[in-house]
């Protein structure tokens, strides 16, 4: 069970030295000093009493580091989200944010979080009665706190609905099978008009251009980090034909998945 939570401080986290991924929401809190972390294709400067939220699959390193130090926090999708409520907690303003959102935030009140954060490594290690619980109540107030930094300094509430949130994980974790709109609607007992709906409104696309777009970021990870052939993306995310694949990636990204394969070597 404890695998499904961990806490590292940075100093033990050395397999963030090298580009990985996990299928689990990683939380990055720096304490001092400050870090360049690459994010997918994107890189964030952490700082002192600063935050970064990673989702379940994003490709993530430090780059760099000065004298930094802070902790690292994964947890499982099973292990949080036992109900709707939590679901729509994590993905609260963005915060482990399927489309690539992530972004560095200086948090209001770091004694909260860093003694929360403490208190979790020690649930962790003495396991005491109803530890896992205790350690969720944690994960909650500290995510809260992230949340009232984000209000406070003006941003818009965004509050996602649950069963959009089903729909985006239950996608990421069938790539390979290549589910329809309707498909995925009936794994989830819904409709597909309710996922067209619910996309318009969160994304302002058709729940078909939001498949579309998870497929393209995950080719691009796939392409990036794991150095997978045309080939084997394509059969990874469910295309019997290559060409076929790599017209659907062209036609995304207005580049050819050899030449993006060749930008990136370079």
């Amino acid at each position: 069970m404890q695998e499904m939570i961990t806490l590292k401080t940075f100093d033990q986290a050395v397999e963030l030295a090298q580009p990985r991924r996990v299928l689990k929401y990683v939380l990055i809190f720096c304490t001092a000093g400050s870090a360049t972390i690459s994010v997918d294709e994107k890189e964030f400067i952490l700082t002192e009493n600063s935050v970064l939220t990673i989702t379940s699959g994003q490709i993530h390193y430090f780059k760099n580091s000065q004298n930094t130090k802070g902790y690292i926090l994964e947890f499982t999708y099973n292990f949080f989200c036992k109900d709707d409520t939590d679901m729509e907690l994590i993905f609260h303003n963005g915060l482990f944010c399927h489309f690539a959102m992530n972004e560095m935030i200086r948090v209001d009140n770091s004694p909260v979080i860093i003694k929360e954060l403490e208190e979790i490594g020690k649930e962790l290690i003495e396991t005491p009665y109803q530890y896992l619980i205790s350690v969720h109540s944690r994960i909650e107030l500290i995510l809260i706190e992230i949340n009232r930094t984000k209000i406070n300094r003006g941003d818009e509430i965004y509050k996602p609905d649950a069963l959009f949130l089903h729909f985006l994980e239950t996608v990421l974790k069938n790539f390979d099978k290549n589910l329809s709109v309707t498909e995925i609607a009936t794994l989830i007992g819904t409709t597909e008009s309710k996922l067209n709906e619910l996309s318009k409104l969160h994304t302002n696309k058709t729940a078909q251009n939001v498949i579309f777009g998870l497929i393209i970021s995950e080719a691009k990870r796939l392409f990036n980090y794991e150095k997978l052939s045309v080939k084997e993306v394509a059969y990874a995310l469910g295309f019997n034909d290559p060409f076929y694949f790599s017209n659907f990636f062209k036609k995304h990204t207005k580049i050819s998945p050899k030449s993006y394969k060749e930008k990136v070597l370079n």
